[in-house]
């Protein structure tokens, strides 16, 4: 299996795993079905494979199920093989495909065994195995029995005895039959999604193919801005914008990243490239202080005092999405929000999760944002109800959030106003560094100072000063959320009356209730502030509650 140093590394990876006789089974997945950069071409994967990995096979049969069994190379080879029989057709069903290509093993082991034959080097390329052999089918026997042929390739004679190499490719592990994706005579080979110097070759190709889609930017520039963009999707944007006669600018290429990035990933993601910063959020000095810090950190690559992740609590409308933004854009990061990933088809929620992951990876450094924490990432042990899903994916989640390959990369960021309710060993350090409660306001100039900042939205703020001076005080512990709401109030109030704001201020005012009944905003600020890694994120005057009850 020879390479060029170009090749990506998971290739040199399953060429080093064949060559040294360690395996000769490979399970892909991932990034499959995307193109490869290939001689002036961008290409599939199965034709990548071919034209750099086997070019030293003499046979290669190839299998979907669209298309049957077919032969990529050697049909002489097999002709003479083939002379006589009855059932000369190739076959297209999956089990009668998998029984001819064994049978053809076994006529070159016995030939081999009279002495006969010139030790052929054959390989087979099943693309969509996660199709044939699909995963959560306990209890079917013609899948398992399938799934015991296909793996007798990789453990039994004579198969492990010839120079044989199989290849399936599955879009997502968790999809394909256990027997075969977790057997341990089995390579698992991770295709992830393109890297920059893949992206530069990719992006030379198209240069060369569709110059008029190119407007000033150079391909390092471009590369950079893309990471995490599939070859494929950036093919099919230069392609159009090629045939509009649109030009792609530097400004361009960031814009349409969020399409192309949540268009790969099937809309289990928001991506969120935000232009806030934490001058935008009105905080306690020493919180800003701290996230401030860790940028530092992170933007001076010292790991070791990074935190691996965040936990944002604090009652309902506390801007716990919004600080996420500005965090983000303080450090030149963007954000990927997950959205549902779960599906009521069997293995799809651990599918959509390994897409996520596998998107993730390829980012660099970006904020996970997973909203609604304590609903989103299930429970280590949620009963017989959904036949254990929600531990599956727990232990998926928990797994990842703990990688500290990811450290420096990856920034994890849960929120929720029910912290309680998330498995304790999420919120461990290791995976949750810091946790930080966000807390309505404590005093009447803290109101004031937020009612006026989300006035100023509306072209209608009269200062902090003069609303400390209306007849009616401004309510104490107010949330963002209820301030926000109060602002839109009073911008009605103001344009269907035609009185000044201040005076559709005041008339609310006097007959202001809190959206959120207290004791349920102060059974949530108890639970955040008991959960606070550091009572300086806290007011004082609400540090007691640190030492209350989290019983509601």
């Amino acid at each position: 299996m020879p390479l060029d140093s170009n090749a990506p590394a998971w290739a040199h990876e399953l060429a080093l795993a064949y060559e040294s006789g360690a395996h000769g089974q490979f399970v892909l997945y991932g990034n499959v079905g995307d193109r490869l950069p290939l001689s002036g071409r961008l290409v599939s994967l199965t034709r990548w494979l071919e034209s750099q990995l086997l070019t030293g096979f003499d046979v290669v049969f190839q299998y979907d199920p669209g298309n049957g069994l077919t032969v990529l190379r050697g049909s002489d080879r097999l002709r003479q093989w083939l002379a006589g029989r009855d059932d000369a057709a190739w076959p297209r069903e999956p089990r009668a495909a998998v029984e001819r290509v064994s049978h053809y093993l076994r006529y070159l082991a016995n030939l081999k065994a009279l002495g006969q034959g010139d030790g052929e080097h054959v390989a087979v390329i099943m693309r969509g195995i996660d199709q044939v052999l699909p995963g959560g089918r306990a209890g079917d026997f013609e899948i398992a029995s399938l799934a015991s042929l296909v793996r007798d390739w990789a453990s039994e004679s004579p198969f492990t005895d010839q120079a044989f190499a199989s290849f399936l490719i599955a879009d997502n592990l968790n999809d394909l039959h256990p027997q075969i994706a977790f057997h341990p005579r089995v390579a698992r080979i991770r295709v992830p999604l393109p890297d920059e110097a893949m992206l530069g070759q990719a992006l030379a190709q198209l240069r060369l193919d569709h110059p008029g889609a190119f407007a000033g930017a150079d391909d390092g520039m471009i590369t950079g801005a893309l990471t995490g963009v599939s070859i494929s999707a950036l093919q099919s944007l230069v392609r159009t914008c090629a045939h509009q006669g649109r030009a792609l600018g530097p400004a361009d290429w960031l814009r349409v990243k969020k399409q192309l990035v949540e268009g790969d990933a099937s809309g289990l993601v928001e991506f969120i490239d935000s232009r806030r910063t934490l001058d935008d959020y009105e905080a306690p000095p020493a919180l800003k202080e701290w996230l401030r810090q860790d940028i530092a950190l992170w933007r001076a690559a010292n790991l070791r005092a990074l935190p691996m992740g965040y936990l944002f609590c604090g009652p309902v409308g506390t801007g716990k999405t919004f600080l996420v933004e500005c965090l983000a854009g303080e450090a030149g990061v963007p954000v990927l929000k997950l959205k549902n990933f779960r599906d009521r088809w069997v293995g799809s929620s651990e599918g959509n999760l390994e897409k996520v992951f596998r998107l993730i990876r390829a980012l660099g450094r970006c904020i996970v944002f997973i909203d609604e924490a304590d609903q989103t990432l299930g429970k280590r042990d949620s009963g017989n109800g959904d036949s254990g899903l929600s531990g599956r994916l727990y232990s998926m989640i928990a797994q990842e959030m703990s990688d500290t390959d990811n450290r420096g990369r990856v920034m994890w960021v849960l929120a929720s106003s029910r912290p309680d309710l998330i498995e304790v060993d999420l919120k461990r350090p290791g995976r949750i560094d810091v946790k930080i409660p966000l807390l309505p306001t404590t005093t009447v100039a803290e109101s004031a100072a937020l009612l006026d900042a989300l006035l100023k939205r509306f072209g209608m703020a009269p200062g902090a000063e003069a609303l400390l001076a209306l007849p009616s005080p401004l309510p104490l512990l107010l949330t963002p959320g209820a301030a926000e709401a109060f602002a839109v109030k009073a911008y009605r109030q103001a344009q269907t009356t035609g009185v000044a704001p201040l005076e559709a201020i005041a008339a609310l005012l006097a007959g202001y209730q809190p959206p959120v009944p207290l004791e349920v905003l102060e059974f949530q600020m108890r639970i955040a502030v008991a959960e606070a890694t550091d009572l300086r994120f806290v007011p004082p005057s609400l540090r007691p509650l640190a030492a209350g009850s989290t019983t509601p």
